[in-house]
């Protein structure tokens, strides 16, 4: 297991700056490979996840953003779905944990157990260590087990039996909640929603594309029909050059006018954090970079406002369920038309 320490290992992967393959290629042929490399990836995941491309590039912009994600719908919509397909495309491993009230820390952590035969401590790694993690209905588990994600998802390590050990990356929880069905479940505090770099909801198909489901090959076929469109080492070398993506110091001002309006407004019981402008900023980078830019938009900012912001405000109401949901991307709605964007 690999235990050096967090920094030192981003530092390694930090000189990897130029895109795989790439060497001795100009900037703007490396841009270019890096829009086709993004390209494939969602028309591969759009393959088999039909009719929601939005998802598909917000899923894409939180992976690339090193950041997880929070998708709050009803059941049979296709959440699972939608990981495994982002675990076949990019050729990583891929875990699904169900998440129930007797759901212990050690069963997705993992635990050391005693080998007799060498008489001392081996760890066995939990479900936890995989590229993509779904978290299936994660409120449905105790405050303690739903922490024991709070340092794999913030420091990509966990620790176990005070001894660190390191996640493998690319790394993403994708998690899930029902928000219609609260009986028996543990909200999750605001600390925790916190670590959600988006909230987004699937919703169900249209017409036609309900209909396109019901013409196509059975889950597992389709699945085993898709192709991966990037490697691992490309999808952190697309991590790399989101970090590089230009931001304008205007548009700095605006995100922080958004978070100040957030805040100054009396039907927010809590606004936006300085965290959460900063994770804002992490996904407009990401999400330009999705759209074959290196440089930022206003138009980045708004199309990331309402997945980022939503689920860290509070508002001073006692809604629950979908109309909470609702109330909440309603709100942070009328905060961006109420601010002049540069």
């Amino acid at each position: 297991m690999d235990e050096h320490p967090p920094a030192v290992r981003r530092a390694s992967i930090d000189k990897k700056a130029d895109y795989p393959n790439t060497i001795g290629v100009t900037p703007q042929k490396t841009e270019a490979a890096s829009t086709a490399g993004i390209q494939s990836l969602a028309e591969a995941i759009n393959q088999v996840f039909v009719g929601k491309p939005q998802v598909v590039k917000l899923t894409l912009t939180t992976l690339i953003a090193r950041g997880h994600l929070l998708i709050e719908d009803v059941p049979g919509i296709g959440k699972t779905l939608l990981g495994v397909a982002l675990a076949h495309a990019i050729e990583a491993s891929f875990r699904r944990i169900q998440f129930t009230n007797d759901l212990l820390p050690s069963d997705i952590l993992g635990l050391s157990v005693f080998n007799q035969r060498d008489t001392q401590f081996e760890f066995k790694p939990g479900p936890i260590f995989s590229h993509v993690v779904l978290a299936d209905e994660i409120n449905r588990s105790t405050p303690k087990t739903q922490s024991a994600l709070l340092e794999a998802m913030n420091d990509l390590q966990v620790t176990i039996d005070g001894k660190t050990h390191i996640l493998p990356e690319p790394f993403l929880v994708i998690a899930t909640q029902n928000p219609v069905e609260y009986h028996g479940t543990f909200p999750l505090p605001e600390a925790q929603l916190d670590r959600f770099l988006m909230r987004v909801q699937i919703g169900y198909p249209s017409p036609d594309e309900a209909k396109r489901i019901l013409k196509e090959k059975d889950l597992a076929a389709r699945l085993k029909a898709l192709r991966p469109a990037l490697k691992k080492d490309e999808v952190l070398a697309l991590q790399q050059r989101a970090d590089e993506v230009r931001v304008e110091e205007s548009l700095l001002d605006y995100i922080v006018k958004v978070a100040e309006a957030t805040r100054a407004q009396k039907n927010f019981k809590l606004g936006l954090s300085p965290r959460g402008a900063l994770a804002l900023a992490r996904a407009a980078r990401a999400y330009a970079l999705v759209d074959g830019r290196d440089y930022c938009v206003p138009d980045d900012v708004k199309a990331v406002a309402v997945p980022v912001i939503a689920h860290r405000v509070v508002l001073d109401t006692s809604l629950y369920g979908v109309a909470r949901i609702a109330e909440a991307e309603e709100a942070v709605a009328a905060v961006l038309k109420s601010l002049a964007a540069p």
